[in-house]
């Protein structure tokens, strides 16, 4: 069975009328940016959540690309008396619907996009330090290419887990 998929004008109408939100996304993406109203049901955490049971629920993650992957899984969890419904386009599509999302500036940007960061300052730097110093910094790129593909074939990124202890990524997580 598939799970239709609303647009984010659809999800707020659904919302008026007593809908239930969930926002899928990890706590470190949720604490920089959500929707206060959401329950929030972490993916990696779904297997330890209680069932919701009743009613209309309508899944988000940022893009809408996680719940899409995983929307078996989270109609399985839901509940069989559910009605699940992913809003397509995500958080992104959610505020340009004029859903109030609350953003916490404080709070450190999303994993994934520190690693695009560190991984491409690093790919940048050694490209041009290779044509304007020497060929050997072209191991840099090289490198880091290799691990974003072992990242993307095994799932585990290495630059991930150094990033998690850095500093700025200490910040407690307080958000609901």
């Amino acid at each position: 069975m598939t799970i239709p998929t609303i647009t984010a004008k659809q999800a707020a109408q659904m919302l008026a009328e007593g809908a239930t939100l969930v926002d899928i996304r990890e706590p470190n993406e949720r604490a920089r940016e959500r929707i206060d109203s959401a329950i929030h049901w972490p993916l990696s955490a779904l297997t330890d959540a209680a069932p919701l049971n009743s009613g209309r629920i309508i899944f988000h993650c940022k893009s809408g690309a996680r719940t899409a992957a995983n929307a078996q899984r989270l109609k399985a969890r839901a509940g069989d008396s559910c009605d699940v419904y992913l809003v397509e386009g995500g958080l992104d599509e959610l505020r340009r619907a004029g859903l109030p999302i609350t953003v916490d500036r404080s709070q450190p940007i999303e994993l994934q996009r520190q690693v695009q960061i560190v991984a491409g300052s690093m790919g940048f730097l050694g490209t041009a330090l290779g044509f304007l110093v020497s060929p050997i910094f072209y191991i840099v790129p090289a490198f880091v290419g290799a691990g974003l593909l072992f990242a993307g074939v095994t799932g585990f990124c290495g630059m991930a887990r150094i990033l998690m202890h850095a500093p700025w990524n200490r910040v407690a997580i307080n958000a609901n």
